[in-house]
């Protein structure tokens, strides 16, 4: 079954899921206007104009002056696909809420800070592709041991072994299910690697995380 017949209304992805990221970042965050560093997982919506497929092309998105943004990058993530209705659950019970597993690439502007929703850089038109597929999750023994891979034009520019997040699949699925009831069918895309891979025009980007596939975008031609 293709990602894109189930994933609807929601997908939601962490930002600052990667401990080497918040171990580098510490002294900025320790500093105004953050003041101390994130107590809670830090949230952002790709909404569903930026919903895209396996093999599609992504818009080279254009700025408000019409000119054609200077700069992209891609951050890679497991998606996480509910299975049944999560309101406050615990984290001992919160993998039962998940039907299975697929892969979210996150194309924005290179982010410049965490303290407001990044709106501008997150929401552009295309830019999170979902797939290949959705994996059943019985055939994943444990989502935390898995390892994400950022290929560009077939050179490996990025590795994000999950087991180096801050908090578990099972603790955002929780926190989250607090925050608000996440549906069937619904996303979460459990963290990124801290150094998102700059892109440019034409590359081919190819998200791969063993026993789930890869998911494989094209950016816009010149």
């Amino acid at each position: 079954m293709t990602a894109n017949t189930l994933v609807h209304s929601k997908l939601v992805c962490v930002a600052l899921n990667d401990k080497s990221q918040l171990t580098a970042l510490e002294g900025i965050f320790s500093e105004a206007p953050y003041n101390k560093p994130p107590t809670h997982p830090v949230l952002y919506y790709k909404p569903r104009n930026t919903w895209n497929v396996d093999g599609a092309e992504v818009e080279w998105p254009k700025d408000f002056d019409g000119k054609e943004v200077p700069a992209m990058a891609v951050g890679a993530s497991l998606g996480v696909v509910i299975g049944h209705e999560a309101c406050r659950v615990s984290q001992a019970e919160a993998l039962d809420y998940v039907r299975g597993y697929t892969i979210v690439s996150d194309f924005s502007l290179p982010e410049e800070n965490y303290f407001r929703p990044d709106i501008k850089g997150k929401c552009r038109d295309t830019s999170a592709p979902v797939g290949p597929e959705i994996v059943p999750a019985d055939t994943i023994a444990n989502p935390d041991a898995l390892t994400v891979t950022i290929r560009i034009n077939g050179e490996q520019k990025s590795t994000f072994a999950l087991a180096d997040m801050e908090r578990s699949v099972a603790e955002l699925i929780s926190t989250i299910s607090w925050i608000m009831t996440v549906q069937p069918g619904e996303v979460i895309a459990v963290g990124f690697a801290g150094d998102r891979v700059p892109v440019n025009r034409g590359d081919r980007v190819e998200a791969t995380i063993e026993g789930i596939g890869t998911l494989t975008n094209t950016l816009g031609g010149a």
